[in-house]
């Protein structure tokens, strides 16, 4: 019995160290996320990023052939011939065979610099799609910055409304005596309960909420979904109160200057510039050098030996040829004229997005302003609400106010409350936008 009982602990033992029970787990396993880490993490994960990745590698290879281009060609080719006649006395057939070895080389000398701004343009080419991965990788951490300070915002709301629970609950006890000792009215007690059991409602769809937030997180990091996530709470009083005056022209132009979407536009318009230069290259006459050398051998000639006969049988040769465009159906002046339309459509987009990221400045700096001014009033506006709340609080312990009064002025305090917390994270994302903007990293 004693042996049985022993090998019984020590396998529960072994089970508990195998298989630890899932509170642990999650205990053990819990991994806290910065800002900076999910961003990070979302730039190596994400397909959009991975892909701009693959197009800059494309465009390497690009460029590396575009300057290729201008390099010898050299080729060799080797040729095994039978043949076979008919004899004169026409009874059978006789035949030899032979050998021909070739080795070939041709460079273009000139064709208008086309090879020259295919190379030029492959570089910015290469240039822009660079600029693309970076401006991707920036939205991707706006992206990441919203559903952060989201989870933020949620996880805030949870505890707000736990605490406000833990408060309804003690009046609801006062209640209770008061009701037990008939001080108050059934309809008095009825309305602190109906509030507790709102907000138990309010707690719940607050908890669902917070994993939504979790759970849009990870999901836009490329991250699995798992209860170890966590992030890091930073201290977000330091972001508040900057009293920022923020300008549009000047935050616009430091813009100008750093964002890659820009660079990628100005970029791009040079790039066109190159499509019509190449087109106009047509019209020129292209010089190619060329250079060559043969050998061969032939059974015919049994008479010198096979290496004899490639010795006496090098030709070298060396060419040069022009081709002189005259009439190509119109198509080199109707690929001018195509290149002259993307120039302009070029310059069209280059104007756009500078404009646009006008207007998101401007937006980002009305934005501020407005976030500055919906705090400071919620500040006051919770103060107040605060103040009345606790002046009611203190009536209704003794007696002096009825239940459904003291959870007007409560409710009061709550909706001053969530305006506060919402201004509040409002306020924090628009700095860190119009911090984007001005060239700051995303950071806590």
């Amino acid at each position: 019995m004693k042996t049985k009982t022993t090998f019984l602990m020590s396998a529960a033992v072994l089970l508990a160290v195998l298989f630890p029970t899932r509170n642990n787990a999650q205990e053990t396993d819990t991994t806290l996320w910065s800002l900076t880490r999910c961003i990070e993490y979302a730039h190596q994960q994400n397909i959009d990023v991975r892909s701009s990745m693959l197009n800059i590698k494309t465009s390497e290879v690009s460029f590396d052939q575009a300057k290729s281009l201008k390099l010898p060609s050299v080729n060799g080719s080797i040729s095994q011939i039978f043949n076979w006649q008919k004899g004169q006395d026409a009874t059978g057939f006789s035949g030899n065979s032979s050998n021909n070895y070739q080795l070939s080389s041709a460079v273009l000398l000139s064709n208008g610099y086309k090879l020259t701004n295919k190379a030029k343009q492959a570089e910015l080419d290469l240039q822009s799609v660079k600029f693309n991965a970076e401006a991707i990788k920036e939205n991707i951490s706006l992206q990441i910055l919203n559903s952060f300070l989201q989870v933020l915002y949620a996880e805030e709301q949870v505890k707000n409304a736990e605490k406000q629970i833990e408060s309804t609950t003690e009046q609801l006890a006062l209640a209770n005596e008061r009701l037990t000792l008939s001080i108050i009215s059934k309809s008095d007690y009825l309305q602190v309960k109906s509030e507790l059991a709102s907000e138990k409602l309010t707690l719940a769809n607050a908890k669902s909420n917070y994993e939504i937030a979790r759970i849009s997180l990870m999901q836009l990091m490329e991250l699995p979904v798992t209860t170890a996530f966590d992030i890091v709470r930073p201290d977000l009083e330091k972001e508040l109160d900057q009293m920022r005056k923020p300008d549009a022209q000047s935050v616009y132009e430091t813009a100008l200057g750093i964002k890659p979407q820009v660079k990628s536009a100005e970029i791009n318009t040079e790039s066109a510039l190159y499509d019509e230069k190449i087109a106009r290259a047509d019209f020129y006459p292209s010089v190619n050098l060329n250079a060559g050398v043969g050998t061969g051998y032939t059974s015919a000639f049994a008479n010198s030996t096979y290496f004899d006969q490639l010795e006496n049988s090098i030709s070298p040769s060396v060419g040069l040829s022009v081709s002189i465009p005259i009439f190509q159906k119109n198509q080199v002046k109707n690929n001018v004229k195509m290149a002259q339309i993307g120039i302009e459509s070029a310059e069209l987009n280059q104007i756009n997005i500078k404009n646009q990221l006008r207007k998101n400045i401007e937006q980002a700096c009305a934005d501020v302003n407005s976030a500055q001014e919906q705090y400071a009033a919620g500040k006051e506006k919770y103060a107040s609400s605060l103040e009345s709340y606790l002046l009611a609080e203190e009536k209704f312990k003794n007696g002096l106010i009825n239940s459904v009064d003291f959870l007007v002025i409560k409710n009061s305090l709550i909706l001053a409350e969530s305006d506060l917390l919402q201004s509040k994270y409002n306020l924090v994302f628009s700095y860190k936008i119009l911090d984007f903007y001005a060239g700051v990293p995303i950071s806590f």
